[in-house]
């Protein structure tokens, strides 16, 4: 069809394609917001709610309190392991500084320093003592940590007990509002989409067809991008019978459709040529013909063969004489392109 038109028609056209598409895309941007909003009708759920709220206060009273005593069970083993490290250490080094004097002395076996090694001694064994202590304390604030680790693994069992036991509400709840959600925006979306099927049926045609069919567009992102993606699924169900449904709607209106262009068919062939012609737009003839179709019938055609005067499936007349020049010439056009005489026979506007 766009053959058929002129040029400054074309870039109408386009413009007027880039207005619709400009439209759809302003619209689906408010749609979008409005969409948007709609989270914050309902008010989030939390698995926390649905639980006995005597019971659950309790456990997370007992929960945070074994946390607190871990942590603080926690630092308090790192304070006396850090204090057991340091005894350790002094522990050594005083017993590497004993064994080279106890070296020294034998070297030199000198009585006086009799009284040094029995104070040398002594003081090891303090140190050795010390270092027993602080392992001692270690070890009771490992035992102290231990505890305390046990107590809040037991304070988290027994708040995942609590969070089972609400979990077939809290699913239950969520689905409802899920599907409350969606029921917001099928309220939205179906007027929207009726709406847009009625425009495509009555106005795609019209003089504001850019308007049209940027609304059209909008209503069909609105349905298949805003709605459709957030179909509640209970096992797949609903998905796959609102498809069914889908399916069996449009496909039962494309065959009632083709059943009535095939009977609208049958009728125009019936007729007379030049009542047929008067029913043909030029536009239309013409877009068929640069197809290579017969612009009656949408049959294919050679129109390249000299003697393809006539459709042959259903008699319409293809080329004609001119009546000035008698040039075989385009039935379908309104003037000769020998002589640019007005053709006497043209399809209407």
């Amino acid at each position: 069809m766009s053959k058929a038109l002129r040029l400054s028609e074309k870039w109408f056209q386009r413009g007027l394609w880039l207005v619709a598409f400009a439209f759809a895309g302003f619209l689906i941007g408010l749609g979008g917001k409005v969409v948007a909003s709609l989270h914050g009708v309902e008010q989030a759920l939390f698995l926390e709610q649905f639980m006995d709220q005597g019971q659950a206060s309790a456990a997370r009273q007992q929960r945070d309190l074994a946390e607190a005593a871990m942590e603080q069970a926690r630092i308090a083993l790192e304070q006396e392991q850090q204090r057991h490290k340091v005894a350790a250490s002094n522990t050594h080094a005083a017993g590497e500084t004993f064994d080279n004097w106890v070296a020294t002395r034998r070297a030199t076996a000198r009585p006086e320093q009799d009284a040094e090694l029995i104070e040398r001694t002594r003081a090891l064994d303090l140190l050795k003592a010390e270092e027993r202590k602080t392992l001692a304390a270690v070890e009771a604030q490992e035992q102290k940590h231990l505890d305390a680790r046990q107590a809040h693994e037991a304070a988290q069992k027994r708040w995942g007990e609590l969070e089972e036991g609400a979990r077939p509400a809290y699913e239950s709840a969520l689905r409802m509002q899920e599907l409350r959600v969606f029921g917001y925006r099928l309220a939205l979306t179906l007027p929207l989409l009726a709406l847009a099927g009625w425009l495509w049926a009555k106005q795609r045609k019209s003089t504001y067809w850019p308007f049209v069919w940027g609304f059209i567009f909008f209503a069909a992102f609105a349905f298949f991008v805003e709605l459709v993606p957030y179909l509640p699924s209970y096992g797949g169900y609903v998905r796959y019978i609102v498809g069914i449904l889908l399916t069996v709607l449009v496909g039962r209106q494309a065959i009632v459709s083709l059943q009535r262009y095939l009977e609208r068919q049958k009728a125009a062939e019936a007729l007379p040529d030049t009542q047929r012609r008067q029913h043909l737009s030029y536009d239309v003839a013409q877009a068929r013909l640069a197809k290579g179709v017969c612009p009656g019938c949408e049959r294919g055609v050679d129109l390249k063969d000299p003697k393809m005067d006539y459709c042959p499936h259903c008699g319409i007349g293809l080329f004609n004489q001119c009546g000035q020049c008698a040039t075989r010439k385009n039935a379908f056009t309104r003037f000769c392109s020998c002589c640019g005489s007005a053709a006497t026979t043209a399809p209407a506007d």
